[in-house]
């Protein structure tokens, strides 16, 4: 590959509405040292890209403008462990909506056995994300109950399957009884319709009024107090997005009085090497659980990478289940 090389992109010159996802021809990118440069098969679709794409999540510094967090392919340029072939999953900063795409050589993991490109492109950003937030800062631990909103979501899916092949007890909340029917068949133990039902009210019934030891939240606002409101003693809130804004009001001699742990974090800013031992953790402890069918991938629908629009409209109407990929070969 020379830098003359040219590709197909997702780059959007402005911000602005699904519209404004039209291919364009850039530059094959080049990789720098402890990097590899991947043929895209395929690439995962999260909330970010739209939030990037409508001009409200800045990118990191250095970060390529074409959208997309996470890939699945083919090593083109080796370093490191992986040599020209390998069919690797990726998660990178930027730069996945294309033919080819650079990631760091320990922000790559091996494809599972047997499973497509298509669906390892749906692995790494949820996979990350709930691995880093529910059980590294969460802490959640075999025989509790955690807590989770957005069930159907990518993360939703993730956080069910990850949590139940783990050893927790499993809740989450979903927008129609069709998701939370869907949340239930994925093997989530109670399913909650937030849109009729109280979701805390709900909580103290289904544990007997104890309460959840982890809350996973992504929906912020008013959801904060209420998410406080169903942990039991020594609970954990972790806060990854704020879909509802990300202030409330919380009642701090509450926290005190039953000693609560409140944290977050986002992934996309953080160093290479904290995605390093994301990356290591996930493939001791959770890759090999694809192997034995404790773990699956879930596909909600797959656009072409010219169909970048649809695939984002989807998104945005929020009747996906799993991941929506776009397909790049």
């Amino acid at each position: 590959m020379t830098k003359t090389e040219m590709m197909i992109a997702i780059d959007p010159a402005a911000p602005g509405g699904p519209e404004v996802l039209l291919p364009v021809e850039r530059p094959v990118p080049v990789p720098g040292e402890g990097e590899v440069l991947i043929r895209v098969h395929a690439a995962g679709v999260n909330r970010p890209d739209v939030l990037q794409r409508l001009g409200l999540y800045p990118m990191p510094p250095g970060t390529p403008s074409i959208l997309g967090l996470e890939v699945a392919g083919e090593v083109v340029t080796a370093s490191g462990r992986w040599a020209t072939g390998d069919r690797v999953c990726a998660l990178v900063a930027g730069g996945g909506y294309a033919q080819y795409c650079t990631a760091p050589v320990g922000q790559c993991l091996p494809i599972p056995d047997g499973m497509s490109f298509v669906d390892a492109a749906g692995l790494p950003e949820t996979y990350f994300t709930v691995w880093s937030n529910l059980f590294e800062r969460g802490g959640a631990k075999p025989g509790e109950t955690v807590l989770v909103h957005g069930g159907t979501s990518g993360i939703g899916v993730t956080a069910i399957l990850l949590a139940k092949a783990l050893g927790s007890t499993v809740i989450v909340t979903a927008g129609s009884a069709a998701k939370c029917d869907a949340a239930r068949a994925l093997g989530a133990d109670h399913a909650i319709d937030y849109k009729t039902q109280d979701f805390a009210v709900e909580v103290a019934r289904i544990t007997g009024g104890i309460g959840v030891d982890v809350v996973l939240d992504m929906v912020g606002g008013d959801y904060i107090p209420r998410n406080i409101k169903s942990l039991a003693e020594d609970g954990r809130h972790v806060s990854i997005a704020f879909q509802r804004g990300p202030l409330a009001e919380i009642n701090f001699s509450d926290i005190m009085r039953r000693r609560l742990t409140l944290t977050g974090s986002t992934l996309r800013p953080r160093s290479v090497a904290f995605k390093t031992q994301v990356a290591t953790a996930l493939e001791r402890e959770v890759w090999p659980l694809f192997a034995t069918g404790k773990l699956h991938a879930v596909t909600d629908k797959v656009f072409a990478l010219a169909d970048a629009a649809d695939a984002h409209r989807r998104m945005e109407a929020g009747d996906h289940v799993g991941k929506i990929i776009l397909s790049v070969a």
